[in-house]
């Protein structure tokens, strides 16, 4: 894990670490909030540098974000086989997974048009909540 963040370039904080640990472990992409919860009292983190971190990791490429149908961020570890997938988000509990198996396909825009990245959302109903 740390060779990951290592790779982004700067310097490994241990604000940084903490969420990266955090966001590596979950099975599902956390927002903000579910993060500062997770990480507690203990991390000494503040909400502002939490939005830096985040900011940082998805900068870096090592997280992304999706936005939510409630229109929260929600934030996970970029895999290898990242950049063209599909997501699932519930619509009862908002819970947010990538669909790493379904594969987005390119999308032709018209002439001049340049897309910097796609993204796809199944919504429905999460096997919790069916």
């Amino acid at each position: 894990m740390r060779a990951q963040l290592r790779a982004a370039g700067e310097r490994i904080t241990p604000a940084r670490a903490a969420v990266f640990r955090l966001l590596h472990e979950s099975r599902r992409a956390l927002s903000h909030q579910e993060i500062e919860s997770a990480l507690g009292r203990a991390n000494q983190l503040d909400r502002v540098t939490l939005y830096r971190v985040l900011d940082w990791l998805v900068d870096q490429g090592v997280a992304h974000k999706v936005a939510g149908l409630d229109r929260v961020w929600r934030f996970s570890i970029a895999r290898e086989s990242h950049e063209r997938h599909a997501h699932f988000q519930c619509s009862a509990c908002g819970k947010v997974v990538c669909l790493a198996d379904v594969a987005t396909r390119r999308v032709v825009l018209p002439r001049g048009f340049r897309s910097d990245s796609v993204e796809v959302t199944v919504k429905g109903r999460c096997a919790e909540c069916a």
